[in-house]
């Protein structure tokens, strides 16, 4: 009987485990960088579409859109192996938002995509 018990627990804690968000706010918000200056929150959701203008550093990068710049940290393992990236092409970048209150705020990016 307690085997059972045990089973059953393991059981609906897996399961549990494996849940996902799908409400309000779970798909990332298409935005631009001046919207995100203006309203931007703490760990929002975003993707950008844009280009990368320069290198500022390891892993860090300046991003700009039709509205204006800002810092992204892209991960070397995030950058898509087979398409070169380069100042001119565009790109669409998904990951969140780091608001900060002093100091310049930034993206971290989670994927890219080079857009044709």
């Amino acid at each position: 009987m307690k085997k059972l018990i045990v089973a059953c627990l393991i059981a609906a804690s897996a399961a549990e485990a494996h849940a996902v968000c799908t409400g309000p706010g779970a798909e990332a918000t298409a935005t631009t960088v001046q919207q995100l200056r203006d309203a931007g929150r703490e760990d929002q959701r975003i993707a950008l579409r844009g280009h990368i203008v320069k290198s500022i550093g390891d892993e860090k990068y300046q991003f700009a859109d039709s509205t204006g710049e800002l810092p992204v940290k892209i991960e070397h393992k995030r950058w898509p192996a087979a398409q070169p990236v380069n100042q001119t092409g565009t790109i669409e970048l998904t990951g969140k938002y780091d608001k900060e209150i002093v100091g310049a705020s930034k993206a971290k990016v989670y994927d890219i995509k080079v857009v044709q």
